[in-house]
């Protein structure tokens, strides 16, 4: 195999690998707000106007390929007059912000269980704790309710922020230069598929590694009371 030929382009896997950490980033950080909001919703509303469209939102990105969504997107906003006729066209016409789009849904939907889950299973003592101090429902989500289940979902999300990180590789199919666009610029270029594939799966493990390094240090720090526990049982 002929690696030279990677390192005299490397600079096209570089370019890749910043459209990677943005799509990335970004995604994550709506897809964790829009989480936050829908998990809370989810969790005090008892109305099916409110949960039953949720519910669907969920079902529909956890139960449909990231692939296909992303088609629906980018190919499929064009269809709809009422769109094209509007503002909201220029951004739906640009092939990053369709996949941002699409990516910050689709982990949006998956976080949103993760944080319901962990929201439903906060110890009964702290809620007993924070309602024996006065706290009113909303205090007693901001301070005691939403920081304990995120700390104790810290390691499903973990799993989810790794899962994204190697869904954006289907950002290449709609003409983004991710890493794997890179790699499929070098493939095209000099017919060397593997040098080309196996450059960005070693871009993708360092990128890997290093989120793992930093998720097991958070989990290291912020459920220092559950290690604390488990060794004095």
């Amino acid at each position: 195999m002929n690696f030279s030929l990677i390192l005299e382009n490397i600079d096209v896997y570089f370019g890749g690998v910043w459209i990677t950490l943005e799509l990335v980033s970004l995604s994550l950080i709506f897809g964790f707000f829009i989480a936050i909001a829908l998990a809370v919703l989810l969790t005090i509303s008892n109305n099916p106007l409110v949960t039953l469209p949720i519910r669907a939102f969920v079902y529909f990105f956890r139960g449909t390929p990231l692939l296909i969504q992303m088609f629906l997107v980018y190919y499929g906003m064009g269809q709809f007059e009422a769109i094209k006729d509007t503002f909201i066209w220029d951004l739906f016409k640009e092939a990053h912000f369709c996949a941002l789009f699409t990516f910050a849904l689709n982990t949006g939907a998956y976080t949103t269980e993760i944080f319901r889950g962990s929201i439903v299973n906060t110890p009964l003592g702290e809620i007993e704790a924070a309602k024996a101090a006065g706290m009113s429902k909303p205090l007693m989500f901001r301070r005691i309710i939403l920081p304990s289940a995120l700390r104790r979902a810290l390691p499903a999300y973990g799993n989810e922020m790794i899962f994204m990180l190697h869904g954006t590789a289907l950002a290449s199919v709609i003409t983004i230069v991710d890493i794997t666009g890179a790699a499929r610029i070098i493939n095209s270029r000099f017919y060397s598929p593997y040098e080309a594939f196996l450059t960005a799966a070693a871009f993708y493990m360092v990128i890997t590694f290093t989120m793992v390094w930093g998720l097991k240090k958070l989990e290291y720090k912020w459920l220092a009371h559950l290690r604390r526990d488990s060794d004095t049982a």
